[in-house]
């Protein structure tokens, strides 16, 4: 049988008890330092000694009052701000019981006065001690001159002061703030912990040369992107390197530190979006639900998961047909990937019986449609591919999911005012949505937002692979522009427009302002270790020069959150949609997909033509 000690350890021991004696010892001081402030001169000897009797009854009825309060039983950090307050309730209780005995025994011991007085300076010296203590700590713990980078921190809000304290309280810190730079003219002539703010980007060069600092570390977690962009250009053009903090999206719930600090990314240069998540709405609708992912290997699919994962779920069903895609996901999500995990789902979408059956088997409350094709050439080329895939592989979805609390289709910019096979597929799964709305007790709606930063496929990563084969950087046409937004923001915005969309609708994610794609272009090869070239081509068949995130007859309106537009989808027959023919020539395939998108008169199929009917099960 194991035995267990029940001594503590002598380390542990000596730091509580030496608290403890200090707060005793500032106790019976803060009672004789009344007492004699009462009487001066006339104190004598009887007086003298009721003085250390109450002095001795203080120090033993705070340390009751302590002990009961965990104060010396470990619950407390040492010089915290938790503790303080531990500290100041124990000092007013302590002082009340004094108060009422002493006027509770006949012949007063002390003046009424002294448990008051007595317990103020007593406060004032247990805080005192604590001070000193942290300050001690934190010196200890300041980084070595001799051996860390001296660095000017740009931006004196919440976030430049929380990683100027981690710098200065982290041992393992390789930078030294000698200074921090902020617009905010409220802010100059701030110090924090001991860091002078010496300006605003003004004077960033010559905060630099007085410093003797060789770094900039940009601490504005949602700055727009000529900010960064004008700090940066200052920095580098003083001859110093240019760190940056994350923004909050990709931090979602963590506290900033030194360990965050980054080289400067392109999403940086492009800008961060600010998102105003309402945590309330989102976990009414998630904690506790058994959610589905489909998809939940891809880009969008899989930072769903984990940012999902985050309100906690009953359970989060992952599905997806890549093994590999949803071996990566479980690995992010959980630190290990040994895919024996249930809520690991291998299925394909375009298998109804398959997706029928994880439907009635898992019963999930919530789902978020993130599962298809998206390459617009190949598309173009193939079709059939995207019908079979987006568009019958999501009416199964839908039909199977009558039942769910929530249903949420990932849609896409493309799909406002479509030209593009990849346009048609989405704006037909927005009314097939719509439709299913208003034959299902759940709600039902689709999510648009234009191309994310980082996807696999995405230019970023496109551009990201040509520079690193030394280039050239290839850009459609010099005047292109697109929407682009961070993963991480995007789906932020997914899952609060979850939580607000109403039945029917498609919401429009806030995407900010379009991006020249041949300005991005000449920012990555500006990051580039090395020179790289770019080439302009012509745009290819069912690329828009500039995308639309509303289409014809669509508004701009936003009841419910300031980054969330609401438009109303017209419904479509999925019995129209069951009549296409797969086997029909591209070009006319691709037309009855772009009649769909606007057309709502139902039309007989003529015999062989692309409204055929096809028997999906062979």
């Amino acid at each position: 049988m194991a035995v267990h000690s029940t001594i503590a350890p002598v380390g542990g021991g000596l730091r509580r008890i030496g608290p403890l004696l200090l707060d005793q010892t500032a106790w019976a001081a803060g009672i004789m330092l009344a007492v004699i402030a009462r009487y001066g001169l006339a104190m004598d000897a009887p007086l003298l000694a009721r003085a250390a009797g109450a002095a001795l009854a203080a120090a033993l009825v705070h340390s009751a009052v302590g002990h009961l309060g965990y104060l010396y039983r470990g619950r407390y950090r040492y010089g915290t701000f938790d503790e303080a307050r531990a500290v100041a309730g124990s000092a007013v209780i302590t002082s009340q019981i004094l108060l009422i005995a002493d006027l509770l025994v006949p012949a007063r011991p002390v003046p009424a006065s002294a448990p008051l007085l007595g317990g103020a300076v007593a406060l004032v010296l247990m805080l005192a001690a604590r001070y000193v203590r942290r300050v001690q700590r934190e010196r200890l713990h300041r980084p070595d001159p001799e051996t860390t980078t001296p660095v000017v921190l740009f931006g004196a809000g919440a976030t430049g002061i929380s990683v100027l304290r981690s710098m200065l309280t982290d041992p393992r810190s390789v930078y030294r703030p000698v200074g921090l730079l902020d617009d905010d003219p409220a802010k100059r002539h701030l110090r924090a912990c001991g860091v002078p703010v010496l300006g605003s980007r003004r004077d960033l060069a010559a905060a630099l040369t007085a410093t003797r600092a060789t770094t900039v570390v940009f601490c504005v977690a949602n700055a727009d992107a000529a900010l960064i962009r004008s700090i940066r250009g200052i920095t580098l053009g003083a001859g110093a390197e240019f760190k940056v903090v994350p923004s909050m999206s990709e931090l979602i719930d963590t506290r900033v530190e030194v360990a965050d600090v980054r080289d400067v990314q392109i999403t940086d240069l492009l800008g961060r979006h600010q998102v105003d998540t309402d945590v309330e709405a989102v976990a009414g609708f998630l904690t506790g639900k058994r959610v589905l992912v489909l998809g939940a290997g891809g880009s969008i699919g899989s930072e769903l998961c984990r940012q999902i994962d985050r309100y906690q779920p009953a359970e989060l069903l992952m599905l997806d047909r890549d093994e590999s895609a949803l071996h990566a996901v479980q690995l992010s999500l959980r630190g290990r990937a040994l895919l024996d995990d249930p809520a690991i789902i291998l299925a394909d979408l375009r298998d109804a019986d398959t997706i029928r059956h994880v439907f009635a088997t898992r019963r999930p409350q919530v789902v978020f449609h993130a599962a298809a094709l998206k390459h617009l050439p190949l598309l173009e080329r193939y079709p059939a591919e995207a019908l079979y895939t987006n568009v019958w592989g999501t009416l199964d979805v839908l039909e199977a999911a009558r039942d769910v609390e929530r249903f949420v289709n990932i849609s896409t910019d493309k799909a406002a005012d479509p030209v593009s096979v990849l346009g048609y597929s989405k704006r037909i799964t927005e009314r097939l949505t719509a439709h299913t709305a208003r034959v299902s007790p759940g709600t039902f709606l689709s999510v648009r937002f234009g191309n994310v930063l980082g996807s696999r496929g995405s230019v970023l990563t496109a551009f990201s692979a040509q520079i690193a084969a030394g280039g050239p950087l290839t850009v459609t046409d010099p005047e292109v522009t697109r929407y682009l937004m961070t993963i991480q923001e995007a789906v932020q915005l997914v899952i609060q427009a979850a939580a607000i969309g109403r039945d029917g609708e498609a919401l429009v994610l806030e995407m900010g302002k379009p991006v020249k794609i041949a300005e991005l272009a000449r920012q990555m090869a500006a990051l580039a270790s090395k020179p790289v070239a770019i080439e302009y081509g012509r745009l290819r068949p069912g690329e828009k020069l500039h995308e639309d995130l509303f289409g014809t007859g669509e508004f701009d309106v936003r009841p419910l959150h300031p980054a969330i537009s609401h438009v109303p989808v017209p419904p479509l027959d999925p019995e129209r949609v069951r009549l296409l023919n797969p086997y029909a020539e591209p070009p006319v395939l691709a037309a009855e997909l772009a009649r769909l998108c606007v057309d709502d008169t139902a039309t007989a199929a003529a015999p062989g033509g692309v409204l055929a009917s096809v028997d999906r099960s062979s």
